[in-house]
C-alpha cells in the first residue's frame, strides 16, 4: 500500500524540521562551550574562591571556624587553606582583567598566575605534610573528618593545577589571535603597496 502525496510532504516537512532543530541545538551548544572556553578564567576563579570555603565550612561548625581563627595552628587549622584560595583567585582575576590581547598572549597575567599556583601548591603540600603526619582532631573525628581533609587539600590543589592549565590555553589562543591579526595588517598593507602600481599600468596600457 503506497503512501499519498501528502502524507510524503507532511513526512518531509517533520523531518526538514527535526533537522533544523538538531543543527539549532548543535549551534548552540558550540556557542555555549565557546563561552565556557573565553570566560574560563573567571568561572575558574569563581569557584576557587567559593569551593573549598564551602567544603570546610560542611564539615566544621561555626563555632570551631572562629576557634581556627584565634586559635591559629599550622599543623592543625585549616582555615588557611581556603583563604589562599581566595587571595589566589583575587589576584588572578585582578590581572586577568587588567590585560588585554598582547599581555595575555605573553605578559604578566600567565606570569602570575604561575607564581600564585606554584607557591599555593607548595604551601598545601606542606601543610598537608604536617596535616597528615599527626592523628586526625576534628568534630567529629575518624574517618569522615579525615575524608574531608583530604578532599580540601585535593580541590585546593586541582584548582591552583586549573589556573596554570587555563592561564597557559589562554595564552596560546590570544598569541594565535595576535598573529592573524598580523597576517591580515601584512596583507592589507601589501595590497595597498600593489594597487596603486595596479592603477599606473592599467592607465599606461589605456593610453598606448
Amino acid at each position: 500500500m503506497g503512501f499519498s502525496k501528502e502524507e510524503i510532504s507532511k513526512t518531509r516537512k517533520l523531518s526538514s524540521s527535526l533537522w533544523r532543530g538538531i543543527k539549532t541545538v548543535f549551534v548552540l551548544f558550540t556557542m555555549f562551550l565557546s563561552f565556557l572556553l573565553v570566560s574560563a578564567p573567571i568561572f575558574l576563579a569563581v569557584a576557587d574562591a567559593l569551593l573549598p570555603s564551602a567544603l570546610l565550612h560542611r564539615f566544621s561548625s561555626p563555632a570551631n571556624l572562629s576557634s581556627h581563627l584565634t586559635n591559629y595552628d599550622f599543623r592543625h587549622s585549616l582555615i588557611d587553606i581556603p583563604l589562599i584560595s581566595i587571595i589566589r583567585s583575587a589576584v588572578i582575576l585582578c590581572v586577568y582583567g587588567l590585560c588585554d590581547g598582547p599581555k595575555l598572549s605573553r605578559g604578566p597575567y600567565l606570569t602570575v598566575t604561575m607564581i600564585c599556583s606554584v607557591s599555593s601548591l607548595v604551601y598545601v603540600s606542606l601543610k598537608a605534610a604536617f596535616v597528615f603526619g599527626e592523628p586526625s582532631i576534628g568534630d567529629g573525628g575518624g574517618n569522615y573528618f579525615r575524608a574531608a581533609e583530604v578532599a580540601l587539600f585535593l580541590c585546593s590543589s586541582v584548582l591552583a593545577i586549573s589556573h596554570i592549565i587555563v592561564a597557559y590555553r589562554t595564552s596560546c589562543r590570544e598569541r594565535k589571535k595576535l598573529l592573524v591579526f598580523k597576517i591580515d595588517i601584512e596583507a592589507v598593507s601589501a595590497c595597498k603597496n600593489v594597487y596603486p602600481r595596479y592603477q599606473k599600468i592599467l592607465q599606461q596600457e589605456r593610453l598606448k
